[in-house]
Parts: structure tokens; C-alpha cells; sequence
């Protein structure tokens, strides 16, 4: 949900630029005229669809984002690899969560340990 101020903001000051797969709207500021403005660096943001978490933005927005790309991102001439996976937001605290064997929350247990660990002891 997009507080009051951040709405405020996009309306009267900000132009839509893009949005990803994933719903996100993407936004920079209106060009502002006058000498200032041409010393002032694009403001750029985001506005979320759903909870607001960053691991949600794809890579490609996130270089636009970051002003490390000028050219706004689009689905149509974006080169994808066949290794590339497609996004996918950070899963930590879900049941989508990496647990590794042994994990506490995983259900499996820890495989005993073998002969080849051997404890420190100062000498």
C-alpha cells in the first residue's frame, strides 16, 4: 500500500516511465525547468504492487533505478540468455525458504559427522 505523501508525489511530480512483470510501476520526475534543474540529478522510484519489498524489482529496473542504464528497460528488446532464470522475489521468512539438510524447520536430520573432522586444541 503506497502511503499518502509517495501518491501525493507521483501525481503531481512524477512521470510513468514503465512497468515489470511482476506489476511494479516505475517512475521518474517531470522535467523541471529553470538552470537548477540542470544541475540536478533524475529523481527515480518505485512504486510496488502488493508488499513493499526490494528484492522484488527484476535486474533490469533495478540498473535503471540505480542510473547505472539511462535506456528504460523493455520486455520486447530485453536480451535474455538461456541460463537466465526469470525473477524471483527474496524468500526468506516464507515456506519457499532455503533450508539446507539438517535445518531445524526442514524436517530431515543432520547426516552424523564422519572421521575427517579432528577438534582444535591449544597445544
Amino acid at each position: 500500500m503506497i502511503d499518502f505523501g509517495t501518491w501525493l508525489y507521483t501525481k503531481l511530480r512524477g512521470e510513468h516511465v514503465g512497468t515489470d512483470q511482476l506489476g511494479n510501476r516505475y517512475y521518474r520526475r517531470k522535467k523541471p525547468s529553470g538552470r537548477v534543474a540542470t544541475l540536478m540529478r533524475e529523481r527515480r522510484w518505485v512504486v510496488y504492487k502488493g508488499d513493499v519489498e526490494a528484492s522484488k524489482v527484476p535486474a533490469e529496473w533495478h540498473g535503471w533505478l540505480h542510473h547505472t542504464v539511462n535506456v528504460v528497460p523493455d520486455e520486447a528488446t530485453a536480451q535474455r540468455y538461456d541460463w537466465q532464470k526469470d525473477h524471483e522475489p527474496n524468500h526468506t521468512g516464507t515456506d519457499l525458504a532455503y533450508r539446507p539438510p539438517g535445518h531445524d524447520l526442514s524436517g530431515t536430520s543432520r547426516p552424523k559427522a564422519t572421521g575427517d573432522y579432528e577438534s582444535w586444541s591449544p597445544s
